[in-house]
């Protein structure tokens, strides 16, 4: 594994890209959230305030879990991001309670302590983000802002893949394989690579070459859920080929491909779309109608949680 001060070329959306972002990216399924807070508060963490790392638009982690906590605050590098969240989250509330309680400010997982003051959290999480942190230095802060009993959730999922069992699954997942070597394979990164392996890798206090002694070794846990469960709310269920290729495109690789390619990007020359071409094509021989286009996948996820002594 490369060493994580070297650059991962993390890339930041701009105000309308975290906006799309938001709508097309799918939540995570209830059963991620509860495990997270059923380990945390079964382990002694309080419910007073949590703190949202690489929160992106602010539309899933910190929406999901701040009805749960006093007090809630989101931090993302990214500028565009925090406009978007505040933006969805004035338009879109959930609750007025929950609303007013919860913040969006500017900030790196470097540098904790310059948005929240010391011993000031109980429960900081990160969702599909830790992969471009700079771990030794991450770890360092949130030991500073963790409370003691605190707890760090850090969550991602690996490969979305089809169900071999719709109409022309493995055919269709067959012909994603191959664009995805043919176009995108060069723009991965090895925070990708990271995710994809299901964290195995993501440096830990103790594994630093200099551990940090603040957080407990004997207390982690690491739950992976597999491909017969549901790590996102719309697995296992039927999506639209507009939905499919909406959440594929916020993939990074993607995403990158389209940065290099402008003039290409979202027309049929786009290689996401003559992928979902392909995939109708597919579907049709296989028997189903025009305009009745459908797929279902799977994905799995990890869950790593470590507390604070």
């Amino acid at each position: 594994m490369p060493h994580q001060e070297e650059e991962q070329t993390f890339r930041s959306y701009g105000k309308e890209e975290g906006e799309h972002y938001a709508k097309r990216r799918p939540d995570y399924h209830p059963s991620v959230y509860q495990a997270i807070i059923n380990h945390h508060t079964y382990t002694g963490g309080k419910l007073d305030t949590l703190l949202d790392v690489g929160c992106g638009p602010g539309s899933h982690a910190i929406r999901a879990l701040a009805p749960q906590f006093q007090h809630a605050i989101g931090i993302d590098p990214g500028e565009g991001m925090i406009e978007a969240a505040k933006t969805l989250l004035s338009t879109e509330p959930i609750l007025t309670k929950t609303s007013e309680s919860i913040q969006f400010k500017v900030g790196s997982a470097e540098h904790l302590e310059e948005i929240v003051p010391n011993d000031g959290v109980d429960l900081l999480t990160a969702s599909h983000a830790a992969h471009w942190f700079d771990m030794p230095v991450f770890w360092r802060s949130a030991a500073n802002v963790l409370r003691s009993g605190g707890s760090v959730a850090i969550w991602a999922s690996g490969e979305i893949r089809i169900n071999p069992n719709i109409p022309a699954g493995r055919a269709i997942q067959q012909t994603i394989d191959v664009f995805w070597d043919r176009y995108f394979k060069e723009f991965i990164v090895p925070g990708n690579e990271m995710i994809k392996h299901s964290y195995v890798d993501l440096l830990l206090p103790w594994t630093l070459p200099e551990p940090i002694e603040e957080f407990e070794k004997d207390t982690f846990y690491r739950r992976e859920w597999s491909p017969s469960e549901s790590f996102f709310d719309v697995e296992n269920s039927e999506v639209d080929l507009d939905r499919w290729e909406k959440m594929m495109g916020t993939g990074t690789p993607v995403t990158r491909w389209r940065e290099a390619h402008p003039e290409d990007a979202g027309t049929e020359r786009d290689p996401l779309r003559m992928c979902r071409r392909e995939i109708e094509k597919l579907l049709h021989e296989a028997g189903v109608e025009k305009g009745k286009e459908t797929v279902k996948g799977y994905t799995k996820g990890v869950l790593l949680m470590i507390k604070r002594k």
